[in-house]
């Protein structure tokens, strides 16, 4: 008996079959790209899409054919949805969050609800990534669109139905759209007033990890699955990754080290308002019935990825030619010492608690000794330092994290996992299989389907560690100066920066 997971981003999915011990029988992925039809437009076509995550569980279910798949659930990036109607027909492009359309709309909306009322119902400030902003330019620009759209889907529920599901929405998905009750798990009547949106172009609710269908024959006939096995409701993507590495519990967080570096802690209690608006902090369901996470981001994976194409473009071209991988090598080169390169990290729009858009990077402390490595250090530590911000204002807000687990691309670097223990002041460990997102799907599919009686369970049985980091004692008086020095780095120079 195996699960199948699926998770889906915005240039890519996987998808994954795991025994119920949580080994890996097969991983397949596919890579897409959005398209920008105008500018400041971002989207995805889903008709192409939905044909390349039909590949990729078509691949992964063969890689176990010998294991028959008992269910299956679906992880997806977040606030974008699909338009389809009843025949399970795709109408439309699927509009991301980071598209300038409906932006024109977000004054009139704050103007007319006070953000601490929206944040008590939704637990998310009044913003420009979340569906509502996207669903009113369809509403108002293409309502020929809107009137034939059946149900607007989120990635996760969409591939779900695509398989034949029930329209669906999981809390986690539900809440990006700025229209969910978080404490009603429902849509909210007094949101879908203030926005001039129908609730009948909203699929029903429901908690991760439950039944909303069963594969149709013809889709198990196309992609190679059995016919009638359950579809599990998914989850977020960062929720998800959160379950596949075993977060499950208050005290302790997911440290995501992909593209973005991102916190996810876990909480039981959803904090007073007014403190998590005061931290740039969201609220959102976890997956475990009664939890609660936020997310405390930079885009940290991407700085690497610039120094990787600024410092090493050669290096990586040559590496890539012959199939290897130039991270190794560079993060190699990082002396041991903490780094004497202090790097502001706002080379694009930050994450919380401010969210600055107008400032530009910093790289402080450059000599002519200074090697590459010594830089990429200062990345490293710097983007942590970042993050320690948010961090250390959370017990303000209740919220306590005791011990992280890493996952993502950048954990499988011992290095840069113990530099965030060290800066972060807290334990790290390290799971067996880095695939958190489709292995999170695969245990909400376990829990969903009667393989396991709870989520945690699943947790229990699927997740292992394999290391752990423990923060040096002798860095913690060096990277608190440190951390000292980078907190006064962006007051002194902010008005040069926003020049």
């Amino acid at each position: 008996m195996s699960l199948l997971g699926v998770d889906v981003g915005t240039s890519g999915c996987k998808a994954a079959v795991f025994s119920t011990d949580g080994a890996q029988l097969s991983l397949a992925y596919q890579e897409y790209d959005y398209q920008h039809p105008q500018p400041g437009w971002a989207e995805l076509d889903a008709r192409a899409v939905w044909g390349q995550i039909a590949d990729c569980i078509r691949q992964a279910a063969a890689g176990a054919d010998h294991d028959p798949i008992r269910a299956v659930s679906i992880s997806s990036l977040g606030e974008a949805v699909v338009p389809v109607n009843a025949r399970r027909e795709i109408l439309g492009p699927s509009i991301l969050n980071f598209d300038a359309r409906g932006d024109a709309y977000l004054d009139a909306l704050k103007a007319s609800l006070p953000a601490e009322r929206h944040y008590r119902i939704n637990g998310n400030t009044i913003g420009s990534p979340y569906s509502l902003t996207k669903l009113k330019w369809i509403q108002q620009e293409q309502p020929e669109l809107y009137h034939n759209t059946a149900c607007f889907l989120h990635w996760s529920g969409f591939v779900a139905f695509m398989l034949g599901a029930d329209p669906h929405v999981d809390y986690s998905l539900a809440n990006r759209t700025l229209l969910f009750d978080l404490d009603r798990a429902d849509w909210s009547d007094e949101l879908l007033t203030w926005a001039g949106l129908d609730r009948e172009k909203l699929p029903p609710p429901v908690a991760s990890g439950q039944a909303v269908g069963a594969v149709s024959s013809s889709a198990a006939a196309e992609l190679g699955l059995p016919a009638g096995i359950p579809i599990i409701s998914g989850g977020h993507d960062q929720v998800c990754n959160a379950t596949g590495c075993g977060v499950i519990d208050p005290g302790r967080a997911m440290c995501g080290m992909g593209s973005y570096l991102c916190i996810v802690p876990v909480f039981a209690r959803r904090p007073e308002g007014s403190l998590m608006i005061e931290r740039g902090l969201n609220t959102e369901h976890h997956a475990a019935p009664g939890h609660f996470v936020s997310f405390i981001y930079n885009q940290g994976g991407i700085l690497v990825k610039w120094l990787r194409d600024t410092f090493a473009a050669a290096e990586h071209h040559a590496a890539r030619a012959a199939g290897q991988d130039i991270y190794p090598q560079l993060l190699a080169e990082m002396p041991a010492q903490p780094s004497s390169v202090v790097v502001l990290p706002h080379f694009t729009v930050t994450g919380p608690p401010n969210f600055i858009s107008a400032t530009s990077g910093v790289l402080a402390g450059l000599r002519l000794e200074t090697t590459r490595g010594e830089i990429l250090k200062g990345i490293l530590e710097s983007t942590t330092f970042y993050l320690r911000e948010s961090v250390e204002t959370l017990p303000g807000a209740g919220i306590q994290i005791d011990e992280y687990c890493a996952v993502g691309g950048g954990s499988k670097s011992a290095a840069w996992v113990q530099i965030c223990a060290d800066i972060l002041q807290r334990p790290f460990v390290r799971p067996q299989n880095n695939e958190a997102g489709v292995l999170g799907a695969a245990i909400l599919a376990g829990a969903g389907c009667g393989v396991f009686t709870s989520i945690r369970e699943g947790a229990d049985a699927m997740v292992h560690m394999r290391d752990r980091f423990e923060p040096d004692p002798r860095l913690a008086s060096v990277y608190d100066e440190r951390y000292a020095r980078y907190t006064r780095l962006y007051p002194l120079l902010a008005d040069y920066l926003r020049g």
